[in-house]
């Protein structure tokens, strides 16, 4: 079970572990038999979204051709379409989390990919944003992360919006907590997360005070070096 101790980190760390569970749910971590049969599929396949050609995704991301061409796979299988929508994206999340309700924090995960607003995610946005959290420096880790929290994307988090990020993570992993959480804890947990990070009692948290804080905390550091080289 997940202690509830140090829970307001867990906002900072949960989008990259859930990834790995994507990974694998995508079968991303099984050999790609040979090397150009995923690019014909790139020219070949009747989907409603072509993806760039892979020389193009390898100069974009930190990828090599062979790992893109397994992520490819991976995408394509669960994704015929070459695209996902929210609830597909949504439904891969629920299944982690049989006993939770996932839909909130997959909601703002989806939003995170969505860089165009167009209401799917494509294949160059999901390796794009995965080439961040997986092989980003630590700085870029941590701008997607602040960039998934600041909802309204002014530029800074808030409390109404840290408490709303709390209480999707709570409905997500609260049945696997303990001790059980009270109603309160959420919010406990944001006034928790602000007096470390709102370096300057302004009431927000700007980039610059997010990264400087999760630098200097241990466990996320080492948490975050946990997913270097993953495929």
């Amino acid at each position: 079970m997940l202690s509830l101790d140090g829970l307001e980190m867990i906002a900072v760390l949960v989008v990259m572990g859930l990834f790995i569970k994507v990974l694998e749910q995508f079968g991303m971590f099984e050999p790609v038999g040979g090397e150009d049969s995923v690019e014909d599929d790139f020219e070949l396949s009747t989907v409603c979204h072509r993806p760039e050609s892979m020389d193009k995704l390898q100069e974009q991301t930190k990828f090599t051709k062979k790992e893109l061409q397994v992520l490819y796979r991976g995408f394509k299988n669960e994704c015929p379409s070459g695209v996902v929508n929210e609830e597909n994206f949504k439904t891969i999340y629920s299944q982690f989390f049989p006993q939770g309700d996932s839909s909130m924090y997959a909601h703002f995960l989806f939003e995170a990919f969505d860089t165009n607003k167009n209401g799917s995610v494509s294949f160059e946005d999901f390796v794009f944003g995965l080439s961040i959290i997986l092989r980003g420096t630590i700085n870029d880790r941590l701008n997607w992360a602040f960039n998934l929290y600041d909802l309204n994307k002014d530029g800074c988090i808030t409390k109404e919006e840290m408490m709303d990020i709390m209480r999707s993570i709570y409905d997500m992993m609260g049945k696997y907590t303990y001790p059980t959480m009270q109603d309160d804890a959420p919010r406990e947990h944001v006034e928790s997360f602000f007096q470390k990070m709102d370096r300057n009692k302004d009431g927000v948290v700007t980039i610059e005070e997010f990264i400087e804080s999760c630098k200097k905390d241990e466990n996320i550091m080492q948490s975050m070096q946990l997913f270097d080289n993953v495929i």
